[in-house]
């Protein structure tokens, strides 16, 4: 575990705070390492009915990746792909969970902390919340796991819409699409959530956790004939072109990047 990822609980709530205020909650290695943990911990407490996400402070819920680590955490192809195992794999976990699951976003929510959110099984956000996917202007490639949780959950009009125009999205129009299940206001935000949480902590849990994993399954099975080898070629085709490099090189320079789609 990090200090970076902090896990408490308050009766039948199993709290997982972000805890990097300093970069607006952006995700680190250490970070994406220890939530599978975080998780394991509190599903073994049968206290826990509900897990919820939020980040520290009022900036953030989760403001992407640490990119200031992507020079050595995902600088090579054999670099990337170990990061990009590390972040599907916990994402695959929150996925996963036994217990139902509540991204408390306010604040940034943005990149990899939106792919998060997306895993859980809602998402209630403050109005003050702001919504993006910047992958087109870093020259990163999305893997088909999380493009297709984002698209089950807007439609592909509206994935394409986020990703291709990399443009930020705010609280009224996330809920308008369907990207959070509902917004509140930022000084209700807290009151919401526990509501919700008490609501779901009376009820059944293993009548609950039925209905959260055969809904997985009825959206797993509709994937089952995507042409895994062709995604895996053009997620591959980013990370090894001098796009990427210049992506990033261009956000810790902190000016628009140059693309040549080589």
């Amino acid at each position: 575990m990090t200090d970076q990822l902090l896990v408490e609980t308050a009766g039948a709530v199993g709290w997982i705070t972000f805890n990097n205020p300093a970069k607006h909650n952006a995700l680190s290695v250490a970070m994406w390492r220890a939530l599978p943990q975080a998780l394991d911990e509190l599903e073994a407490d049968p206290a826990v009915r509900v897990i919820v996400l939020r980040g520290a402070g009022e900036k953030a819920f989760v403001s992407g990746a640490d990119i200031s680590e992507f020079a050595t955490a995902r600088a090579s192809e054999e670099a990337v792909a170990a990061y990009d195992a590390l972040a599907e794999g916990a994402t695959h976990r929150l996925k996963g969970a036994d217990r139902p699951t509540i991204a408390m976003i306010r604040g940034y929510c943005m990149g990899g902390g939106l792919g998060l959110a997306i895993a859980c099984d809602m998402r209630i956000a403050a109005t003050d919340a702001t919504f993006a996917i910047p992958a087109a202007r870093l020259g990163v490639g999305y893997r088909v796991g999380s493009l297709k949780l984002l698209t089950d959950l807007v439609g592909p009009a509206f994935a394409k819409e986020i990703l291709i125009t990399a443009r930020r999205f705010d609280a009224s129009e996330a809920e308008r699409i369907g990207l959070v299940n509902r917004t509140v206001p930022t000084d209700t935000l807290a009151e919401e959530v526990e509501r919700y949480c008490a609501a779901i902590a009376a009820n059944a849990p293993l009548s609950m956790r039925a209905s959260k994993h055969m809904i997985g399954e009825l959206a797993r099975a509709a994937g089952d004939g995507v042409d895994a080898a062709l995604c895996e070629d053009l997620v591959t085709a980013c990370f090894t072109s001098a796009d990427y490099t210049e992506g990033r090189t261009a956000f810790m320079e902190k000016r628009r990047p140059k693309f040549t789609g080589r």
